[in-house]
């Protein structure tokens, strides 16, 4: 027997042994390596899908209101009158500036700007096909519940809303609901107060002379279409006159929606340019109410009468964060910027959005964003009477 064979039978030396366990730990190490890149790539495209998926709900559903804006309010003598709706009806008017004072103005978009911070928007509109100011006050209002109308009424109905203005544009107008069918009561509406009848708070609110006041029929409650969208903790929420339980608590309408924006789209042409009839042209983006009919009071009825279009746009994120890299979360490195595109007549007025959310101890860098932006006309403010 020669050295080789005993050497052999003797197995692997300590040298052998020790590079074996070197190159089983580096087929390890590239094993473990590739199984967490194929799970970290597989989490980044269903956090990816997540975001794709709530963002097209959220942008769907704000658009599909912004499409509907203004229907039945497009009256000049309704367009931003400053209304007054009882608070027992579940649903808080949106607030906004005129000079300085605060109003709720009657409109087809109210946009409570909050810088890079998620805004409130808040889109109205009726349902009723007959929705003009078709009859007049015959009598002075000073209180109660009924007003005195100088024919009876075509199309009213019992727990329709309606809503009582001075045909003096800019005024002070008031919502309430019928609380008996028109014709059971003559040349009259009834908005007693009732568990029927949250619109009804005893009284209008205001004072109206005879004569000069119109009522417009804005159709059932149950299918008045006053929305507020709203994010809340990386949520979005919905609170709705038609939505019952909503107007103290908002529904819940898709998660991981990191912020809403908005723009109005205003159009600023000066005298016999502004034809409104001819249609209405977007000549400047802003998220804050201007005087865009150039009176210099911010928040005027000849300010909304301006609003062309409303610019929408919504951030969502991935629903699961990336794991931090020795220099921290790197899946995103700057804030996300909406309406940074031209349109139409109008330059860009962009907006970085603030994407991280209260109360969240992950960093939003660790996350991925993704932004879904639209541009709705507002059809029915266009057709006016």
């Amino acid at each position: 027997m020669n050295a080789r064979s005993a050497l052999r039978r003797r197995g692997f030396s300590l040298v052998e042994l020790l590079i074996s366990i070197v190159i089983g730990l580096l087929a390890l190490l590239f094993a473990v390596r590739l199984m967490s890149g194929s799970e970290q790539a597989q989490r980044g495209g269903v956090g990816s899908s997540d975001a794709m998926q709530n963002g097209m709900v959220a942008l769907f559903s704000m658009s599909r209101d912004a499409g509907q804006a203004g229907f039945g309010l497009n009256d000049p003598i309704l367009t931003g009158c400053d209304a007054i709706l009882n608070a027992d009806a579940g649903y808080a008017l949106a607030p906004a500036l005129r000079g300085t004072a605060t109003v709720h103005p009657l409109a087809p978009v109210i946009i409570e700007s909050n810088g890079q911070n998620p805004d409130r928007i808040s889109f109205y509109s009726g349902s009723s096909m007959g929705g003009t100011g078709s009859v007049r006050t015959l009598s002075e209002y000073t209180g109660g519940t009924s007003l005195d109308i100088d024919r009876v009424p075509y199309g009213f109905k019992l727990n329709d809303v309606i809503v009582v203005a001075p045909e003096q544009a800019g005024g002070q107008c008031a919502l309430a609901q019928l609380s008996e069918n028109p014709g059971a009561s003559g040349k009259s509406l009834q908005f007693a107060n009732g568990v029927d009848t949250p619109f009804n708070g005893g009284e209008l609110g205001a004072h109206y002379p005879a004569g000069a006041t119109r009522v417009f029929d804005l159709g059932p409650s149950a299918s008045l279409g006053f929305h507020t969208w709203s994010v809340d903790t990386g949520v979005l929420k919905l609170s709705a006159t038609d939505v019952s339980g909503t107007g103290t608590t908002p529904a819940s309408v898709a998660d991981n929606i990191v912020s809403i924006k908005a723009q109005y789209g205003f159009d600023t042409r000066a005298g016999a340019a502004f034809t409104p009839a001819s249609g209405m042209s977007v000549t400047q983006w802003s998220s804050t109410m201007i005087s865009a009919d150039g009176d210099a009071v911010i928040g005027t009825p000849g300010d909304y009468a301006r609003i062309a279009a409303v610019r929408i746009a919504v951030v969502a994120r991935s629903k699961a964060p990336e794991s931090a890299g020795a220099g921290g979360c790197k899946a995103t490195t700057a804030m996300p910027v909406v309406f940074a595109t031209a349109s139409g007549n109008a330059t860009a007025s962009p907006v970085t959005v603030n994407v991280a959310v209260d109360g969240n101890s992950v960093a939003w860098q660790c996350y991925r964003y993704r932004v879904f932006e639209t541009i709705v006309p507002l059809r029915n403010f266009g057709w006016r009477p």
